[in-house]
């Protein structure tokens, strides 16, 4: 699947689609990544308009939205019932602790949250503002991460149960539960 997008039925809804683009920048099965360097990345969040078109990127911003990226997976991961990467939560603490993500209050609007900081720092913050309004409103836990371990693709989890596991299930479902098969086969036979 390309990076960035979305199984359509499986979606986020919006503002939560663009953390859920966000960490699907990067198809781990296939390598392809959307954010391949500072420049790319740069591009990826002015089209989103994160950030200004010519605003600088540095190779420390870049690899900052990096751990933040592998972060909300593991965040994701911990939503679907998986063990979360300390370290990779560690890491976005860390970067989501440059953003300053603060309430703001403006006469005639609902207080809302924003980032102090500018620039990839900024973006960062917004996304993680995202990241609260979807706390808030009971919608982050469905937003999971596949458990199979070549894919971890975001998806958000639209059953009403909350019971969906997989990003695909005729793809990594089919696969992960023919593989458990072969193995309970397997053990029985030893």
């Amino acid at each position: 699947m390309p990076p960035g997008t979305a199984i359509p039925e499986k979606r986020a809804p919006a503002p939560l689609e663009l953390v859920q683009r966000f960490v699907n920048s990067v198809d781990l099965e296939s390598g392809e990544d959307e954010l391949g360097g500072p420049e790319e990345l740069r591009a990826w969040l002015a089209e989103r308009e994160l950030i200004g078109g010519d605003e600088r990127v540095s190779r420390a911003d870049f690899e900052r939205a990096i751990d933040v990226r592998e972060g909300l997976r593991a965040l994701l991961m911990a939503n679907n019932g998986m063990e979360a990467d300390e370290e990779q939560v560690a890491r976005l603490n860390r970067a989501a602790g440059r953003a300053g993500v603060r309430v703001v209050f403006e006469p005639g609007s609902e207080p809302r949250l924003a980032p102090e900081a500018r620039g990839v720092d900024g973006a960062i913050g917004q996304l993680l503002a995202i990241v609260a309004g979807a706390v808030e409103q009971g919608r982050w836990g469905r937003l999971k991460a596949c458990p199979r371990d070549v894919c971890h693709w975001a998806f958000f989890d639209h059953s009403k149960n909350h019971s969906g596991r997989w990003c695909q299930m005729d793809v990594c479902g089919n696969i992960e539960k023919a593989r458990a098969f072969r193995e309970r086969r397997r053990a029985k036979s030893l």
